[in-house]
């Protein structure tokens, strides 16, 4: 699979100031794994924003942000170019997302005694499930949840401590981070299967028109094609935990 050269107009778009100001995102210790000896974000998330400036022939500038929230909300304030961060229809109101270039699993944490075995176990009146607020599967259980409660907290440490300290029925989470949650709460059980696949993706804010989008989604496209996701995932030592997604 080979990727067109960029047009004018989609570097225009996806690098206005000449140079591509990438936002990433921190909390997500599957994409950034750490930092390099400057202090830069290191992980395939960074590494996605570094190949699309080469692609693009322009200088990169790599802007970090908390959580994923704090990404989406500046996106209306011309402060990034490209964002990477689970690509969400709440979210999609200001930026234009690429498909998926990784996928990870979101399930539930239940405690010892718990009989729950899927989301429909759990979505009854009366239960209540910690979840870190404004996280992509938070987004997902806010659209699908009937009748169960959420209970939505600032980080991930504070979604175990809700769920430990306060007696919670589950605790909603990426499966890679509940089973290192697990070595703190060994009764504990991590249900089988998902109730939903976040969606790591690309975005340019919407503002931007249509050149840089198209641009962006035939780059993420081909660089699921040549193996650069599945390489990149393997090098930072996160294989089977983030999973490269199939090609749209």
């Amino acid at each position: 699979m080979t990727l067109d050269p960029p047009s004018t107009d989609a570097i225009a778009a996806l690098a206005p100031t000449g140079t591509l100001r990438a936002a990433i995102n921190l909390s997500n210790f599957l994409l950034v794994t750490g930092t390099d000896d400057d202090g830069s974000p290191i992980g395939p998330s960074p590494d996605m924003a570094r190949a699309l400036a080469d692609a693009l022939g322009v200088p990169i500038e790599l802007t970090t942000y908390p959580s994923p929230g704090s990404v989406a909300d500046a996106a209306v304030d011309d402060v990034w170019d490209v964002g990477n961060i689970g690509a969400e229809p709440a979210r999609a109101v200001h930026i234009n997302f690429s498909a998926a270039y990784a996928e990870i699993e979101a399930t539930f944490m239940v405690p010892a005694g718990s009989t729950a075995t899927s989301l429909a176990d759990l979505d009854q009146p009366g239960v209540r499930i910690a979840v870190k607020d404004r996280a992509a599967y938070c987004l997902w259980l806010e659209r699908n949840l009937q009748h169960g409660e959420l209970v939505k907290v600032a980080t991930l440490d504070d979604s175990f401590a809700a769920f430990v300290e306060h007696g919670l029925d589950a605790n909603a989470g990426l499966r890679p981070r509940l089973t290192q949650d697990h070595d703190d709460a060994p009764t504990a059980r991590i249900l089988d299967g998902s109730f939903a696949t976040v969606q790591q993706a690309m975005g340019t804010p919407k503002s931007r028109g249509a050149a840089g989008a198209e641009y962006l989604a035939a780059f993420v496209e081909h660089a699921k094609a040549t193996g650069f996701v599945a390489r990149s995932i393997e090098y930072h030592g996160v294989g089977g935990k983030l999973i490269p997604a199939p090609l749209a």
